[in-house]
């Protein structure tokens, strides 16, 4: 074998220099003298393929005749990721039992009328190597399938059954409520108390409206919620005018071919009509707080967990950018990180929190933006025995937020996650259904960088002190024995450093 390959290569050398030549460079006598910066002689000029980079980076939007819009996003590959978003969450229940967006969740791609299982759906998309999700956040729902290309044609007709003919049987809304109450139980039972603080954050900041309604079904609506109540939230809700079908690895053409096909006519199972009952509610900032008490056994080790959020801004506005820098700036995480590159070991809640302070557990900052309002928190984790002390680190680095310190580094950071996120083509979804369903259009990656690096000193300073003036949400979770009291925090937030009042005991 070895023998034969190199009879091949000394072939090929004959072929490309000549018998003469071959003999002279092989003798080791002499070399070609061919420049590698200039073309080879005798080889045919290449042609390289080319696309517009306009053309590339381009999001395409339609809006059908009944309402509802189709955006796209080229992008090179087999497979391509499609859904339909609707303008439907939480937030709108306030006219229906709350849980109703978590049921629909657990419902998805379920039974419909051209599929008899979840196994049927499950199985067609097999054959085109695809997969389906569901998810639902407070201001919208997200049915997605990632699938090859050629299958585009199945993926649309599968999704436009899903949502707008599901069957809805007892036997699947009575497993959903036993998948529902499970849910809830291991809500309350992990060891991360995340989720369960940001439900709080966000009872407390808006209380009993929009976006403060509650994300999970309550125990006590688990019941409540059936066929009827579905239907009749459906009709309002789930109509086209409040869609958007967005698809990321296709051709424009061929989606909006494939919507007139099977989303432009199309009566869904519970009636055509006019939407009723439409909750168009302002998110109404309210500044409380949500306290949980355990006491009893809890997960090692025994922490106390506290959250405290101010209003932010929307995501419309103009200030959305400065306060993503903001939150990028103030970073934080847990005690444990590897480090390294991009694990926020700069950001301002591990310089000055973590690394200055031992006993801490976690200090993060979140931003929650929405359409008509927004959240910026910190959330932090210490013994049960220090929480007055964390309380106070927290509302210092409030007070502190308006420094500059590290702005480029998180201009940078932010950039730097912003691209690397859209890398992937389900983020890449998301990003183009949800910014259309919203705005009716889309912010480029390069508009967004555009606009991160044109944040200063003098913009974060701007929103930190606008965003002080606001009065404080509290959420705390854990033995909160030691918490200081909600004026005092107030307090600390409205004071030159961030302190809580002095408390004198005569008896300790």
């Amino acid at each position: 074998m070895a023998t034969h390959m190199s009879k091949c290569r000394t072939w090929s050398r004959v072929q490309r220099f000549g018998i003469a030549a071959y003999r002279r460079y092989s003798s080791g006598s002499g070399y070609p003298n061919v420049s590698l910066s200039s073309p080879l002689p005798g080889i045919p000029k290449p042609v390289f393929a080319a696309v517009d980079g306009h053309e590339q980076c381009e999001t395409k939007i339609t809006t059908l005749e009944n309402g509802l819009k189709v955006a796209s996003q080229n992008k090179f590959g087999q497979f391509c990721t499609v859904g339909i978003l609707v303008n439907s969450g939480s937030r709108h229940e306030t006219k229906y039992p709350s849980g109703i967006a978590h049921f629909l969740e657990k419902l998805a791609f379920s039974s419909t009328a051209q599929y008899g299982s979840k196994d049927e759906i499950l199985l067609t998309l097999e054959k085109h190597g695809g997969i389906c999700d569901c998810q639902t956040s407070r201001d919208t729902t997200m049915y997605a399938v990632s699938a090859e290309v050629k299958g585009l044609d199945t993926v649309v007709s599968l999704l436009s059954d899903a949502v707008l003919q599901p069957r809805l049987l007892d036997e699947e809304i009575e497993m959903t409520r036993m998948a529902v109450r499970f849910e809830l139980e291991d809500l309350n039972m992990r060891p991360d108390p995340e989720p369960l603080l940001t439900e709080m954050i966000h009872a407390a900041a808006y209380r009993g409206n929009t976006v403060g309604l509650p994300r999970f079904c309550p125990v006590d609506n688990v019941e409540k919620i059936d066929k009827t109540l579905l239907h009749t939230y459906l009709r309002s809700y789930y109509c086209p005018e409040r869609m958007v079908l967005a698809g990321v690895g296709i051709e424009h053409e061929q989606l909006v071919a494939c919507a007139r096909k099977y989303l432009l006519d199309v009566k869904p199972v519970w009636g055509a009509g006019t939407p009723a009952n439409v909750d168009l509610s302002v998110a109404q900032y309210t500044a409380s707080v949500s306290f949980l008490t355990l006491l009893g056994p809890t997960p090692i080790p025994e922490l106390t967990h506290i959250m405290i959020g101010l209003e932010s801004c929307s995501f419309l506005e103009d200030e959305f950018i400065p306060f993503a820098v903001l939150n990028m700036m103030m970073g934080g995480g847990g005690s444990f990180s590897a480090g390294g590159p991009g694990k926020g070991m700069f950001t301002r809640l591990y310089l000055n929190v973590l690394n200055r302070h031992h006993w801490m557990y976690n200090a993060t900052s979140y931003h929650h933006s929405y359409e008509d309002s927004g959240l910026l928190c910190i959330h932090a984790s210490a013994d049960p025995r220090q929480v007055r002390e964390m309380v106070e680190i927290i509302t210092r680095e409030f007070i502190q937020m308006a420094g500059t310190m590290e702005l480029e580094r998180a201009k940078t950071q932010l950039k730097s996650m912003l691209m690397m996120n859209l890398e992937s083509r389900p983020v890449i979804f998301e990003d183009v259904g949800r910014q259309v369903l919203a705005t009716g259009k889309r912010k480029l990656p390069h508009q967004l960088c555009d606009l991160i690096s044109n944040v200063t000193g003098s913009d974060i300073k701007r929103v930190s002190t606008k965003m002080l003036r606001s009065k404080p949400a509290v959420a705390a979770l854990g033995d909160l024995r030691q918490m200081p009291s909600y004026e005092h925090i107030q307090a600390a937030l409205s004071s030159k450093d961030g302190r809580l009042p002095r408390m004198y005991r005569l008896f300790r």
